[in-house]
């Protein structure tokens, strides 16, 4: 495959931003996008993201009426054989919690983090640079990938 793919692991947590590259297309990562979605397709990783990130992904498609962006949001959701759309529990509440005492992480970054952790996750795939700062989590910045 590449070299993203090779960072990543066979079971990659995707943040709401790569969702958002995959499915509404951003120039400057096209390659690792295409990279992580040839992944998906060919079985060589699974990807998964929490429940949450439906309504982080839904807020703009939903303020422009756009029916449209909406539908392909959700449908790049829709759970597969390459990807996971995994539930908010408890645990995945009580582990948020316990990050967001112990960092600096907002709610829906510790959720995220806690998900990836709580599911199994080789590695937790953002473009944003906080989520480093996650505890036992494999974080990768796409940003900082891609420019390798």
């Amino acid at each position: 495959m590449g070299p993203l793919i090779d960072v990543l692991g066979a079971r990659v947590y995707l943040d709401a931003n790569i969702i958002v590259y995959a499915v509404e297309g951003f120039e400057a990562y096209a390659e690792p996008i295409n990279e992580l979605l040839g992944g998906m397709d060919s079985g060589k990783l699974v990807a998964f993201s929490s429940a949450m990130t439906l309504a982080e992904v839904l807020v703009k498609p939903k303020q422009d009426h756009d029916a449209y962006l909406e539908r392909a949001f959700k449908a790049f959701l829709r759970s597969s054989r390459a990807f996971e759309l995994l539930p908010v529990t408890i645990d995945v509440l009580e582990k948020a919690a316990e990050l967001r005492a112990t960092t600096k992480l907002k709610l829906p970054d510790a959720i995220h983090v806690a998900t990836a952790v709580a599911w199994g996750a080789t590695s937790l795939l953002t473009n944003d640079r906080a989520l480093r700062m996650a505890p036992d989590c494999n974080v990768v910045v796409l940003s900082e990938a891609h420019s390798r």
